[in-house]
């Protein structure tokens, strides 16, 4: 049922939300530190297995398509706009801070996917040597 789906999507806020709060605990600040992102990872981790293991079915999926279409962006604009002045005004560790997670993140993107290095589709055997001469 869709309802699934959405108890997924929500499930997943609220560990972002509770895992956010207490890294922000952690590090003395008193705000939500990545829960966005979080529960982001999570939703994705989690229907990953189930659609891997089949114990999903189609409308827990549109469920949460449907409010993977609204929530995504509308979460992501509001998480990029918070404290944007305050971070710029932080100084070069916070400039620094953003672009380490950019290319951590990028660089996660291949092991996460699961994909591997591929051949080039271009095999001339007369470039490589391999020609009958």
């Amino acid at each position: 049922m869709v309802i699934y789906g959405v108890a997924i999507l929500a499930g997943c806020f609220l560990v972002g939300t509770i895992v956010g709060e207490l890294i922000g605990d952690l590090m003395g600040v008193d705000s939500n530190v990545g829960g966005v992102g979080i529960a982001m990872l999570l939703l994705i981790i989690i229907v990953d297995k189930l659609v891997k293991s089949g114990k999903i079915s189609k409308p827990s999926l549109d469920g949460l398509s449907f409010w993977n279409q609204m929530y995504i962006p509308v979460v992501v604009a509001m998480a990029a706009s918070q404290n944007v002045l305050g971070a710029l005004t932080g100084g070069p560790l916070a400039i620094i801070a953003g672009i380490t997670v950019v290319v951590v993140s990028w660089a996660f993107v291949p092991i996460l996917s699961g994909k591997q290095k591929e051949e080039p589709a271009f095999r001339n055997p007369a470039i490589r040597g391999e020609a009958d001469a």
